[in-house]
């Protein structure tokens, strides 16, 4: 793998733990690079076991720009890919310049690692880098019921600057199906990070507007934050 760049840049950090919902982390890659972001890419173990079983798709450093491409559906452009044990890894250092980090999905086990400062791996260190240097870390956790543990780690991670985005789509932006509930998710984690999408239809203050313009004849709740 190359992992010396021969421009400058500046990647968005995204880590890919082992919990359910690797197809957020799907949109999530190609609504970056949709927009010519730049990203760094760490996929666990467990990350692709769980990739193996939602989608069929292996992950392998090898032919990882093929795996990814499979994966998003579109090739992977301004990518590099560390390998989740590379404590030499430009991620795990504070000196290496990024933009910030989003772990999609997130485990509870890795939540914990980050809000105990464990650092087991690659993705927990960048997370913890991420903190320290005072960047924009998002983290996506598919879990429930949560346990209170997990919610005072969670609560903690938030009082040190770090956004909690629960896999938590709305429905009333009209999605007719699953990919654009995953999409709406997608849509959220770029709103935090600033980067333009038209991943969802947004709220125009009109209720049933999103509905009535995708077809979707069911009715719904008023919107959510």
């Amino acid at each position: 793998m190359d992992h010396q760049p021969t421009t400058p840049r500046t990647p968005w950090v995204v880590g890919i733990t082992g919990a359910s919902g690797t197809p957020y982390a799907a949109a999530v890659l190609r609504g970056l690079l949709d927009a010519g972001e730049p990203v760094d890419l760490v996929v666990s173990r467990a990350a692709r076991l769980t990739m193996l079983d939602e989608t069929g798709l292996a992950f392998r450093e090898a032919r990882w720009q093929a795996d990814v491409k499979a994966f998003i559906g579109r090739d992977p452009g301004d990518m590099a890919v560390w390998r989740e044990n590379d404590f030499s890894a430009g991620p795990a250092s504070g000196s290496y310049p990024t933009r910030g980090m989003v772990v999609v999905p997130a485990t509870t086990a890795c939540v914990a690692g980050i809000a105990t400062g464990m650092s087991k791996d690659l993705i927990q260190r960048a997370a913890d880098v991420t903190l320290k240097e005072r960047r924009t870390l998002v983290l996506v956790p598919r879990e429930a019921p949560l346990r209170r543990v997990t919610l005072q780690q969670m609560a903690d991670l938030a009082g040190e600057g770090a956004v909690v985005l629960p896999a938590s789509p709305g429905f009333y932006a009209g999605a007719r199906d699953v990919q654009q509930l995953v999409d709406f998710v997608a849509g959220k984690v770029l709103d935090v990070l600033g980067v333009p999408h038209t991943l969802y239809t947004r709220w125009q203050g009109q209720l049933g507007a999103a509905r009535a313009g995708s077809g979707t004849p069911c009715e719904g709740d008023a919107p959510g934050a």
